[in-house]
């Protein structure tokens, strides 16, 4: 079921409120639960087993995890932080590395091995990283093991977070999930942030994204080199709201729970830099990775050969998170490369530049960095970097590119101004200067015109998938 459809929004949603403020709040983590598997169920009704079954695992596992219970013979924890992880890696290469595995011995190796009629099961990157860090952070004693296994059941299963992220550690919300207090003014900030997600996703997004489509799939006669790079940035604009408006919307719907989720996106396309960057994209994924590879392998405790080698170690991991197609491994590659440099020269050299400059050098790698990401054919992928840097014949500009320009020029207007931090800036001020006009009146206007435009956007358009969900 997407956040993004009319099912969700006019019967699941209203359904899933009424039930959860209708009943006594110590069933309420229960209808969490079984609406989240309902949730997970509408689009992977075998697969909701898998996740049961992860979630039985993490509740045994994190038990006999705890270092502190007197009595337990020492090698038990560490037993059980290993299936673990073993049950979890087990999961996320089987079902969504082993056909690239198999193509790839057949390649190198002659061989014809037929590859296995495995679907991927949605959220597994995601809800594997979260019952993983659960047991590592019980084993590491900075949370206590859950007793309750619908407790746990809930986290896991929840159905804001569950498809694509963020991806949310249990001990930034074990307090939550036992206590927590459900007010009007959260459930305001809530609607308000889902529609801002939604209107990402819906509005922007999608609309960017039929010039991508339209640019990565013409014929080669009608491209050029201003066309292939305007075709990137559209998919580096639509990557940046479709992701960045789930997460919006699984922050909203968490706020209408009760629940307050950890920021995942903060304005990544203001950065002077790809360090910066990455301390504002997907911060969830860089921040676990950091926590539970970066660190446990040495960090930069270790000198700066170790520090260097741990970089590429956490950022071919992260391009392997992403998908079983090399693309994403050259991209992980192409990104580790580009901050280890940043960690041993140019970061002091970004320092003494004007920032506008180092604002250029950085979203110029950003657009090149998606180029890599976006195709997970080679032929589309080389073929499309030969149109951006002229290799391929092409004129620099054509009739058919003006054609796309006029009509995505205003779209490329509002999205470069709803990518920075201005109207949330505006919108403070006018807070601050009115703030009774800005609560009663212009908030729930924006909201209400943000609502109807999806909804009219959502009737002439019923499937439209976030692009995450492949991850």
């Amino acid at each position: 079921m997407l956040f993004s459809s009319m099912v969700f929004l006019f019967l699941f949603l209203p359904v899933v409120l009424m039930l959860y403020y209708a009943s006594p709040r110590k069933v309420r983590n229960l209808i969490l639960f079984v609406f989240s598997l309902v949730f997970y169920a509408w689009g992977e009704p075998i697969y909701v087993f898998l996740m049961i079954a992860s979630t039985i695992v993490a509740y045994i596992t994190g038990l006999l995890a705890d270092k502190t219970k007197q009595g337990r013979k020492p090698w038990v924890p560490k037993v059980s932080l290993i299936v673990a992880i073993l049950w979890n890696m087990g999961l996320l290469l089987f079902f969504k590395y082993t056909n690239f595995f198999i193509e790839n011995a057949n390649n190198i190796f002659g061989l014809s091995i037929e590859k296995m009629g495995l679907v991927m099961p949605i959220g597994i990157s995601f809800y594997s990283f979260q019952t993983l860090s659960y047991v590592i952070d019980v084993y590491r004693g900075d949370v206590k093991a859950q007793k309750n296994y619908l407790t746990l059941g809930t986290y896991v299963a929840l159905f804001p977070q569950l498809i694509a992220g963020p991806i949310v550690r249990y001990k930034d919300v074990a307090e939550q999930m036992a206590k927590r207090k459900e007010t009007i003014s959260n459930f305001a900030q809530g609607v308000h942030r889902f529609a801002i997600g939604l209107g990402k996703k819906v509005i922007l997004a999608n609309s960017i994204g039929a010039l991508f489509d339209a640019i990565s799939n013409a014929p080669q006669d009608q491209m050029s080199v201003t066309a292939a790079w305007m075709g990137i940035i559209a998919y580096t604009f639509q990557i940046y709201f479709d992701f960045s408006g789930y997460s919006d919307m699984a922050i909203g719907l968490g706020k209408m729970f009760g629940f307050d989720f950890l920021e995942n996106f903060n304005y990544p396309y203001i950065s002077n830099s790809i360090t910066e960057f990455w301390r504002r994209w997907h911060m969830s994924l860089s921040s676990w990775f950091r926590d539970y590879v970066y660190i446990p392998l040495g960090g930069n405790r270790k000198g700066k050969v170790r520090q260097c080698v741990n970089i590429m170690i956490v950022w071919f991991l992260t391009g392997f998170w992403h998908g079983a197609n090399w693309n994403f491994m050259i991209w992980g590659v192409y990104f580790g490369v580009i901050l280890l440099c940043e960690k041993l020269f140019l970061l002091n050299a970004l320092k003494k530049i004007p920032k506008f400059i180092g604002h250029i050098y950085a979203l110029i790698l950003i657009v090149i960095g998606w180029g890599i990401f976006a195709f997970d054919d080679f032929g589309k992928l080389s073929q499309n970097f030969k149109n951006m840097f002229g290799l391929s014949g092409i004129d620099f500009v054509n009739h058919q590119t003006l054609v796309w320009f006029a009509g995505y020029a205003v779209t490329f207007v509002i999205l470069i101004f709803t990518s920075t931090p201005l109207i949330r800036k505006i919108g403070e001020k006018l807070k601050k200067a009115v703030p009774a006009v800005y609560s009663c009146v212009l908030q729930p206007l924006m909201v209400m015109a943000i609502l109807l435009i999806s909804t009219a956007y959502l009737a002439g358009n019923s499937f439209n998938p976030f692009l995450y969900f492949r991850f």
